[in-house]
Formats: structure tokens, sequence, C-alpha cells
């Protein structure tokens, strides 16, 4: 697949470093803005897959742009600009090294566990008798730490955090409640959808003035898993799969296919033609989760294209 984007090697004016993570490339800019690209690499159980999936890279900037301004009234984020497509341009901060996860529904990860006999998820304790994709009594904050490039993310509860010094108390009490905020808000507008927010991460961090704010992405595919509303009630009666907008068929399709990022684990062939279905997959998770049509970008220089507008930005 000649027209994606997996990889960027820019250099724009007063450039001094680049951070290369699982999906986006972050470009330093005078130690003042950070220009974030996001690519079409695709990642599952934090393994990066070896094909590029076409236009995912700017389904989630523009889902993750759209839900930054829908949500700045309640909670301030780094961005300030998108010049481009796949481009999202904002504060320098300071991350935090926890990513701040929520769920509403007892599904993923978290059904993974409870599955396995586990009750307990980052120190909370999930009720007796639920089935996968059961919801919660109130959405639980299961955080995780921030991974290096390369390794893991690992469950961590709010005691560990707090007791190994990894955020101070009167920032996590921040980071909390603007997690509940954001998913109030996001279970809001997904409702609007015909949609369920059944769990997300986020992640924050500080501006040089010490603000704490949002950054990254927020309530895209990658980072969130989405329910049908209609039939929910149903298939859950029924203990049927539930119908949902997320990157999870992808790791479906990789479990059953015996890979699950496991060492000694093959990734499994993707061919041209599931290529194409994820990335259809991709556009429908986009013109559900938004209700706006998606309107391809020029993918004939990705590239090109990219620094063209980059460039432009700066300038201005």
């Amino acid at each position: 697949m000649s027209n994606t984007i997996t990889a960027t090697d820019f250099n724009f004016p007063n450039q001094e470093s680049v951070y290369k993570g699982k999906v986006r490339e972050v470009y330093n800019i005078g130690n003042d803005l950070l220009v974030m690209i996001a690519t079409d690499r695709l990642s599952a159980f934090d393994v990066i897959m070896p094909k590029g999936i076409p236009y995912k890279g700017q389904i989630l900037n523009q889902i993750a742009t759209k839900m930054m301004d829908a949500t700045k009234d309640i909670v301030p984020n780094w961005l300030e600009a998108t010049p481009d497509p796949n481009v999202a341009v904002g504060q320098l901060c300071e991350p935090f090294k926890v990513e701040m996860v929520i769920r509403g529904y007892l599904s993923g990860h978290a059904a993974r566990e409870y599955k396995a006999g586990k009750q307990t998820l980052c120190g909370v304790t999930m009720p007796e008798g639920l089935k996968e994709n059961d919801k919660f009594p109130a959405p639980i904050i299961t955080p995780s730490t921030k991974a290096d490039q390369g390794d893991h993310d690992e469950d961590i509860s709010r005691e560990a955090i707090l007791k190994k010094g990894i955020v101070s108390e009167a920032d996590y009490l921040v980071l909390e409640k603007y997690t509940r905020a954001l998913f109030q808000r996001g279970t809001e507008i997904a409702a609007a959808r015909g949609l369920i927010l059944v769990d997300t991460k986020y992640e924050f961090g500080k501006t040089k003035d010490g603000e704490i704010v949002l950054i990254d992405e927020i309530h895209t595919p990658d980072s969130s898993r989405y329910f049908y509303a209609d039939g929910y009630e149903e298939r859950q009666e029924k203990s049927e799969a539930q119908k949902q907008l997320s990157k999870e068929f992808v790791r479906q399709w990789l479990i059953e296919n015996g890979f699950q990022g496991k060492e000694g684990q093959q990734i499994p062939e993707m061919t041209d033609a599931y290529i194409t279905s994820v990335s259809e997959r991709y556009i429908e998770l986009y013109e559900n989760i938004t209700g706006e049509k998606f309107v391809k970008a020029d993918v004939s220089n990705i590239q090109s294209r990219i620094e063209e507008n980059v460039l432009n930005f700066l300038k201005a």
C-alpha cells in the first residue's frame, strides 16, 4: 500500500528533537511547539504491524482534534492548530508518566482479566457476577504506566502511583477529576450518535506555566471502545458479542490468528484485501463517531503535502 505514511524524517526550522511513538511522530520546535504527525501505522498489543492502513492517521487526527474542541470548555488542552489532515500543533508539555484509563463496562483487557479470575484491576475491585460487556455500577479508573518505545504499558494502582512518586497526590486528584469529566462528556457525545463510550484512555501533561492540560489523542477508535446503543441490551441478554466501533476487531483478528504480542509469536500475514477492509472500517468509525462524511485527503504524495503544510504554518 503505497498511499500510506508509516515513517517521517523531516527537518523543520528550529527543530530540537523528534520522538517516535507507536503511531505518532512528534517534532519539538524551539522547545515551544510540538508538531504531532499521525502516521498510518497500526499498533496492537503494543506491537507495530508491518503495514500501514490507508487514511488511518488522518482519521485519528481529525477525530482527536474535533473531540479536543468539543471538550475544551471543561478541560484545557494542548492543541493550537491543525495545518494538515494528519497534523496537530500545540504547546510543548511535560507528559505525566501514566495513562488514565477509565472503563464504564467490563470489556477488553478488563474482561480478559476478569475471565482469568482476577476480580481486582489496578487496585479497583470489580463487582461479582458480571459477564463480558456488562455495565459497571459506576465508571472505574484503571491507570497504566506510560511505556517507553517498544515496552508494554503496565497496569498500576492509584496507591502505587502515589507511593512511587510518579505523580504527586495534588496533581493526581486533578487527573482523576479531568478523566471523569471527559468520560462524562464523551459519553454524552457518543449517545447523541447512537453509540456507547465503553472505555477510553487520556494522557495529560504540564505546560511551562504549570497548567495541567489534556494531550495526545482523545475519543478515537485507537484510544477508545464504542458499542452501538441499538440492540445492546438484547445482545447482552442473549450473551451475544456486541457490535462495536474500536480497534478491538483488529485485536480479535490477531488473537484468532495466534498472535497476542507474546514472545515467539509471529504476526499473521496482512493481505492487501485485509488492509483495505481495515481502512474501510476506520472510515466507518470516523463517520459514526463524528456524524460527518469522511473526506479523503490527497495521498498522492503524503510526505510532501505534510511538509509543505507544516512549513507554511511555521512561517506564518
